[in-house]
């Protein structure tokens, strides 16, 4: 009987916004391109700072506008005459 042992590929994280996928490493160097249009990029372990300043925004102001009215019709002018 002969045994044979598998090595498991070497695994990438790609991540796009909120998405994150795992792909062999050896599909990602071959395709590279493709996965940059895509809009896939190796995941990075860093972590964001909450230090950032957060500024409040004050609501739009909405511009009132008049309503315009219709003018009279041409049976109506007709009928003064």
């Amino acid at each position: 009987m002969v045994k044979l042992f598998t090595q498991k590929p070497a695994n990438i994280k790609l991540q796009r916004n909120n998405k994150i996928i795992e792909r062999p490493l050896a599909d990602y160097q071959a395709n590279k391109t493709l996965w940059d249009f895509r809009g896939f990029k190796p995941v990075e372990n860093v972590v964001k700072d909450n230090n950032e300043k957060i500024v409040e925004l004050k609501p739009k102001v909405k511009n009132v506008k008049t309503k315009k009215t219709r003018s009279r019709g041409k049976k109506e002018i007709k009928e003064d005459l």
